[in-house]
């Protein structure tokens, strides 16, 4: 059903990094009304005050929907949580917008989607840098290159503070290469529109205040059908360098493109939440020789104007989910997308854990 003539009514879950993102993008952008504010900590105070005090504030989820009955639900708490609400959510006849990982395993990924479809209801997964038109381009660039591909990616967050606080609740439920690799994974299997045929992947366990069963470096290797192959790191922790924690590089037999954030990946730089998904330019190497084996050709540089920031990448999120819903854009492929990311990611989680090779079905 439209709701073009009024404003959709949602409901915020998790007030942390994303949650507050999401609801600032609610706060601010047309056909958008939060009907209330959840999280079992302080949070939801801190934003309710930055959004002006004006919204009704939950500590239980289930309270919250029975007494708001909103039009959609917004779900950026830890993934736990993420099967159970987006159930309940659908069951409750919303539309849910969800952060990454859909969910904490596989299994529960299926039932979010069934549920989705069960109610005839909107699921959108956050895997913002399909948002982004560097990345985009830098997608399609990268298609360019022939095949097969070689992709080298990283992300490695030197966090304290609250930051670290945030990364050991996580750790309590996913490793770091499950809740940070879907994006990468995502954007692998985009650049390569190649079936993944095999992973392998290694891990640290660099603290003792995360679960002992759980590592807080992790990195993963995928083999392709095509041949193509791509590797992938995170780390969090006081303890991780900052030194090279923003390497985005695709090489192919025609060249080479690759993500330079010369600012935004700077040492230091880590732990800032806008520079993960900066681009700033992409440099683009043609592999092409001359009779003396030189290069013909000149690197490019491409520098695109539209180089939205964190917050505005959440509005353009929103935006586009309210467009599903008032359009009835169908999501099945996305969704599928985000479930098979997430069953490559847990692949690699269980080769670090057995040290052995996963060959994917």
């Amino acid at each position: 059903m439209s709701i073009e003539n009024k404003n959709l009514r949602v409901l915020v879950v998790g007030c942390g990094n994303m949650g507050a993102s999401h609801a600032m993008a609610y706060h601010t952008l047309p056909g958008f009304e939060i009907c209330g504010l959840v999280s079992t900590g302080k949070s939801k105070e801190i934003l309710n005050k930055k959004l002006g005090g004006k919204y009704s504030l939950y500590t239980d989820f289930y309270e919250a929907i029975a007494i708001t009955k909103p039009d959609a639900v917004c779900i950026s708490t830890y993934p736990d949580t993420h099967e159970a609400y987006a159930v309940k959510s659908f069951e409750s006849g919303c539309h849910v917008f969800i952060e990454k990982p859909l969910a904490d395993t596989v299994e529960g990924a299926v039932s979010v989607a069934e549920a989705a479809k069960k109610a005839n209801k909107k699921l959108l997964v956050g895997y913002i840098l399909r948002y982004h038109p560097s990345w985009t381009k830098f997608t399609e660039l990268a298609q360019t290159m022939g095949k097969p591909l070689v992709m080298r990616m990283n992300l490695n967050q030197q966090s304290h503070g609250p930051k670290w606080t945030v990364h050991r609740n996580l750790m309590k439920s996913l490793s770091p290469i499950v809740d940070c690799a879907v994006h990468y994974i995502d954007i692998m299997c985009q650049m390569t529109r190649s079936k993944p045929m095999q992973v392998s992947a290694i891990g640290a366990r660099l603290s003792n205040d995360i679960p002992e069963w759980n590592y807080n470096y992790g990195q993963l290797q995928i083999r392709f059908e095509d041949g193509s192959v791509g590797w992938y790191e995170a780390g969090w922790g006081p303890m991780v360098s900052d030194n090279a924690f923003f390497i985005k590089d695709v090489f192919g037999p025609k060249g080479a493109v690759s993500i330079v954030a010369k600012k935004a990946g700077a040492a230091g730089n880590s732990d800032n939440i806008d520079a993960h998904t900066k681009t700033e330019s992409i440099k683009v190497h043609h592999a092409d020789l001359d009779a003396e084996d030189e290069f013909s050709k000149t690197d490019e540089w491409i520098d695109l104007a539209d180089e939205p920031d964190h917050q505005e990448l959440c509005n353009r999120e929103q935006r586009y989910f309210l467009k599903a819903i008032n359009e009835n854009i169908d999501l099945t492929d996305a969704t599928n997308d985000a479930i098979n990311s997430l069953k490559i990611a847990f692949a690699c989680d269980e080769s670090v854990k057995t040290g052995e090779m996963i060959r994917l079905g």
